[in-house]
């Protein structure tokens, strides 16, 4: 009961940490503001849309992108990247004057798959100042991209992102969905990525907005050819080389993506958990390990501490008790703000520790399946092979 105890103050002390001085990744606003001054002009902006068997989306997120009133000059680039689903023709169905549809050639070796469709997309998009990077099945909502344009402009940003609202219509989606947007802030507080100075560094890929000059200015896409996490990779390729960046949850942008099976889930957060580590065994195991003191020993000594108190313990159930507690406290209290934000009920909140288990399984996973060569490949993509020019 003792180690457990001191295990317990360990992780009191990593929550007390969290909670007041890590960019306050709890916090789910204020998000980008309605209103303001407008531009003295609005810039020409170009959305690159990478597709790859996106048929039974598109009719409900190409629309309303397409329809996205903008005072200046907008154009849509969707890139076909060998889809087998009619994905194009689907597209074509759907188009309007500022749509232009356009297939990826075959993918150079040591590129991954949506970077490389995404620089397929720069090809194609001209010169605009602006370029909107967005996924397939993200559903803009009316006045999204003048909201978007407006925080570069008048904010003088060169990156903005906004991280969508996922779906949480399944009870799979109600549990994993909201720690799984909980988790990146943690890694990633927004704040700090917002903070010029900070070397924090990240973006949502499913809305990112970058100014041209500043992205050719890194290097271009090619610098993170290789990336399978390619919103991350760009936030930092742009914030190294001096860009200023925000990154915000959104309700404006939606992901009409569905994972009704806890198998689809299982499949998002493995496919890119070992890479996050840099397929390093090391930081997997540090990883585990400090998802096991934060997360679990809190309610672990809780329940220890209350059932040795029960049987007569002494200082030390004591001590378990009350530090896991408190620190069990600190950690639900932290999470209800993201479930409030998807509508969900805060009595979820203190089952957060379950759920960082599950995590912390999927990582392993994600592990197990590079070592074995399975890897994760999402939508028919394989991960590019890792080079030394990949940076």
């Amino acid at each position: 009961m003792v180690v457990l105890g001191i295990l317990a103050l360990a992780a009191l002390a990593g929550w007390l940490y969290l909670a007041s001085g890590h960019g306050g990744f709890w916090r789910t606003g204020p998000g980008l503001p309605d209103g303001g001054a407008d531009p003295p002009e609005w810039p020409d902006v170009v959305a690159v849309v990478p597709a790859r068997d996106e048929a039974a989306v598109l009719p409900e997120t190409l629309p309303p992108l397409l329809a996205q009133e903008y005072p200046g000059e907008f154009r849509v680039v969707l890139v076909d990247d060998g889809s087998t689903d009619g994905t194009a023709e689907t597209a074509g169905r759907l188009a309007t004057e500022r749509l232009l549809i356009v297939p990826a050639a075959e993918r150079p070796d040591g590129w991954a798959g949506k970077v490389w469709t995404m620089s397929e997309g720069v090809r194609a998009a001209g010169d605009p100042e602006f370029l909107l990077f967005t996924d397939a099945d993200i559903a803009y909502g009316p006045g999204a991209l003048k909201k978007l344009v407006r925080a570069a402009a008048t904010g003088e940003r060169d990156l903005v992102s906004q991280m969508a609202t996922l779906r949480t219509r399944t009870a799979w989606e109600r549990l994993i969905v909201p720690a799984f947007v909980y988790f990146f802030a943690q890694l990633y507080p927004f704040r700090r990525v917002s903070r010029d100075g900070a070397r924090t560094a990240a973006a949502a890929g499913g809305c990112v907005l970058v100014r041209r000059a500043v992205l050719d200015r890194a290097g271009g896409l090619g610098r993170i050819r290789g990336a399978l996490i390619d919103d991350v990779a760009l936030g930092r390729l742009v914030k190294r080389s001096g860009g200023r960046c925000r990154l915000d949850l959104s309700r404006d942008v939606t992901s009409r993506r569905p994972y009704p099976r806890l198998a689809d889930l299982w499949t998002m957060v493995a496919r890119s958990a070992y890479d996050q580590l840099r397929y390093s065994p090391p930081l997997l195991a540090a990883t585990v390990v400090a998802l096991l003191l934060t997360y679990a020993v809190p309610p672990a000594a809780t329940l220890a501490g209350l059932t040795a108190l029960a049987l007569g313990g002494g200082a030390a159930a004591a001590l378990a008790t009350a530090a896991g507690a408190l620190a069990w406290a600190i950690m639900t209290l932290t999470y209800v703000p993201m479930l409030r934000f998807y509508g969900l009920s805060p009595l979820r909140a203190p089952a957060l520790p379950l759920v960082a288990l599950m995590y912390a399984t999927m990582t392993v996973d994600s592990a197990r399946r590079h070592y074995t060569g399975k890897g994760t490949p999402w939508k028919g993509r394989t991960p590019a092979k890792r080079s030394p020019t990949t940076s």
